[in-house]
């Protein structure tokens, strides 16, 4: 494991000694798990969509017909 300086703020810092102490857990492991998930979320490259979850866009406005074709509909430059 790699020792690293970081300048935050005392107030973040405070944030993060009194939530590890409330856990029963040592700071810098929380900010290192905190690093870690950022890096998981943020930096890595992601590969499929199996953590992607579907978003509301509203009610629907119209049921596709069988006959809909929307991939056409989506390729015509009209």
């Amino acid at each position: 494991m790699k020792t690293i300086t970081v300048r935050v703020s005392e107030h973040v810092y405070a944030e993060f000694r009194r939530a590890a102490r409330a856990m029963g857990r040592p700071t810098s492991e929380l900010i290192r798990e905190a690093m870690e998930r950022y890096r998981v979320e943020r930096l890595s490259p992601r590969r499929d969509f199996s953590g992607f979850h579907p978003r509301s866009v509203g009610r629907v406005l119209q049921p596709l017909a069988p006959e809909d074709d929307l991939l056409g509909e989506m390729l015509d430059p009209e």
